[in-house]
């Protein structure tokens, strides 16, 4: 399906670029309509509710008129009850994660204007960005909940480990830190995706990292799994995909940003290998202990929550780094860790580590050596494949919790989230061909549960002449991957 769509009328541009729109947080509360059906138990059902200062009745009012609506909409589909609701004022969002638990996120859109406009104009513009607001911060409510489970597990266990309570505790707990962490204004389609960006390596290079963590799960045997990735990017992981992806949004937004510190020159230099026996590395932790030689150090690591047979199993997250490189040790939470352990770990990994990070390092000097300089190419693109949750994207120069610098205009990203929300609604292969009233062509093709978002910047192109670009940069980009025509 091959389709073209007209921009935004100029008008309507112009009041766009005019003003900024900055979604808010209003209000963020996790209720469960069984824990108060009765007249004036009504505040037990509210679990956790931000922010807290909010007056008990007005907390009680705005959960009772959510419960409404999910009921309301039931009578019309009883499977699928509300999603999302629209005001001139706010968006609202829900989230059933577990039978009766229902999350709510309420947001606010700021308008920020030069001049005064009419309310009508401004509302107009509230329309126009109303399927991307749906789309992202859908995604983030759900981020909220798979983040939670992470690090606590389901909200079913907490009620079977010490009831309501234990529960309200664990939520005010999490959630007062989680939601400070969030940056509603950097959101965008790589929300949605929740993918994972891999790191591209030769096949020598990747058979030596499979072998270092063949060779440590074999040393230390109390390891179950491991994950190894390199400039925040995966390269190997022992744990089922979903459990990867939400642990990869952990670490790449918010573990490695906090450690981040400027490397020692000429670190990441490629080592000889008569090195290879020296106790000489530059691996640490990022978990746990700070400084293994204080007498004083703490050996408490994070515990995570991970898919298993029978549930869900709790584990240590034990996070070791040397120079770019990462690996992921995970240990069953009932086995303590002490001194010596840890003192083993970083005896047998930090060596190794270090030399791999320098392999690949070279590796990846050779390869852009060999690709030639780079270059600004006329297109930039977002990948994903719901397959292996595998994303790539030259749009976006750093995605991090704080900050998303991307390269192209905000108007061209929310017309990227329309197009997804369109191939939402089909099963279907299809292509829809953009033009944009800045002169851009946005390009969307989904195939064989692909997706491919490209913007070209080519203002004298015809519809034929897009196309064709699109092609070459497939074969060039996408030689490996099949896309329908």
């Amino acid at each position: 399906c091959l389709a073209l769509l007209a921009g935004p009328d100029s008008s309507s541009s112009t009041r766009t670029q005019e003003k900024q729109y900055t979604p808010s947080l209003l209000s963020f509360f996790i209720y469960n309509p069984t824990f108060g059906p009765r007249e004036g138990e009504e505040e037990k059902k509210i679990l956790f509710y931000h922010p807290c200062e909010v007056e008990k009745n007005e907390k009680i009012r705005n959960v009772g008129l959510c419960e409404a609506i999910v009921q309301f909409t039931r009578t019309f589909c009883p499977t699928k009850p509300a999603k999302s609701l629209h005001t001139q004022k706010n968006r609202q969002f829900f989230f059933e994660p577990e039978d009766n638990f229902w999350m709510v996120m309420v947001f606010s859109l700021c308008i920020q204007t030069r001049n005064t406009c009419e309310y009508r104009e401004m509302l107009g513009d509230l329309i126009f960005l109303t399927m991307l607001t749906d789309t992202v911060y859908g995604a983030v409510v759900r981020q909220c909940y798979s983040m939670y489970k992470l690090f606590n597990g389901t909200f079913s266990r907490a009620m079977e480990a010490g009831g309501v309570e234990l529960l309200t505790q664990k939520l005010e707990k999490f959630f007062y830190r989680y939601l400070q962490t969030l940056h509603l204004q950097s959101c965008d389609l790589l929300d949605v995706f929740g993918g994972i960006s891999f790191f591209p390596l030769d096949k020598m290079t990747y058979l030596k990292i499979q072998s270092f963590v063949n060779r440590v799960e074999e040393s230390l045997s109390l390891i179950k799994y491991t994950a190894f990735l390199y400039n925040d990017q995966l390269i190997w992981s022992g744990l089922e995909q979903d459990d990867m992806r939400i642990l990869y949004k952990y670490l790449t937004t918010s573990l490695f940003p906090r450690h981040s510190e400027p490397e020692l020159a000429g670190r990441d230099s490629p080592l000889r290998p008569e090195v290879a026996g020296n106790l000489l590395h530059y691996g640490r932790f990022l978990t746990g202990p700070t400084n293994l030689k204080d007498p004083e150090a703490k050996f408490r690591f994070p515990k995570i929550f991970v898919s298993a047979e029978d549930g869900y199993e709790e584990l240590h997250l034990i996070v070791y780094k040397a120079m770019s490189a990462a690996a992921c040790f995970m240990i069953s939470a009932s086995v303590e860790l002490k001194r010596d352990f840890c003192e083993q770990l970083d005896s047998l990994v930090g060596p190794q580590l270090t030399l791999l990070a320098s392999d690949i390092c070279e590796q990846f000097t050779i390869n852009r050596r060999i690709s030639g300089p780079d270059k600004e190419p006329q297109f930039k693109f977002i990948y994903f494949n719901h397959m292996n949750l595998a994303e790539k994207s030259t749009i976006h120069m750093r995605k991090t919790a704080s900050v998303c610098l991307t390269s192209v205009h905000p108007d061209l990203m929310k017309i990227l989230g329309d197009i997804n929300c369109d191939f939402a609604r089909v099963d279907e292969d299809e292509e829809i061909i953009v033009k944009a009233m800045t002169d851009y062509w946005v390009v969307g093709k989904k195939s064989d549960q692909r997706e491919l978002y490209v913007i070209l910047n080519q203002k004298n192109a015809n519809l034929i002449e897009v196309n064709e670009e699109v092609k070459r940069l497939c074969a060039t980009q996408f030689n490996n991957i099949f896309f329908l025509d």
